[in-house]
């Protein structure tokens, strides 16, 4: 019984560590991009704020409360550059646009949200790649949701090998003995 308990937890523990989505963009120097942020639908969002933990910098990419934007807590080089989609933030949609882009906005943005009484969660990660080349690309959401659950089947093939092997023995054995004394039946 521990066996399937520790199994089922090496099993959760995998689907945890792999099954966390963001989104991959590349995208043009000189594009305009946008960052989606999908929040709680019918909720009063009290604050919404992007970040950029690389800036390593209390400033932020974007930051709405009190049902207005703070330019001034803004990162100088995201200034003007910044919007909502939806300004009336309609089903949720905190998304926002990116106005030409450079090489320097390269990086990870999250998208944190408040609503109501609790505090902020972490709703979106997006890693941002800007080129110069005419590659671009919306990201790789199929493929990025497709590997957690070949990792997941990979994982439960390895363990149901693994109890097959402790509940029957190993059949290449058996093979390897009967090839080593063919009189045996």
């Amino acid at each position: 019984m521990s066996a399937s308990k520790s199994t089922l937890s090496v099993f959760l523990l995998m689907c945890f560590l792999f099954c966390s989505v963001s989104e991959d963009k590349t995208v043009k120097s000189g594009a305009d991009v946008t960052l989606h942020c999908q929040s709680p639908r019918d909720e009063d969002i009290t604050s919404l704020k992007w970040i950029r933990p690389d800036l390593k910098t209390d400033e932020y990419i974007f930051f709405f409360r009190d049902n207005r934007t703070y330019e001034h807590f803004q990162h100088p080089s995201f200034r003007g550059r910044v919007q909502l989609m939806d300004p009336q933030m309609k089903n949720g949609d905190v998304s926002v646009i990116l106005k030409n882009v450079t090489i320097n906005d390269t990086g990870t943005y999250k998208c944190r949200v408040k609503v109501s009484n609790t505090k902020p969660e972490l709703m979106n990660t997006i890693i941002l790649t800007v080129t110069d080349s005419g590659q671009t690309s919306e990201g790789n959401v199929g493929l990025k949701a497709g590997l957690p659950v070949v990792g997941i089947l990979l994982v439960a093939a390895v363990v149901g090998f693994v109890f097959y092997i402790r509940l029957n023995g190993c059949p290449f054995q058996r093979v390897l003995r009967r090839a080593a004394d063919p009189q045996q039946v």
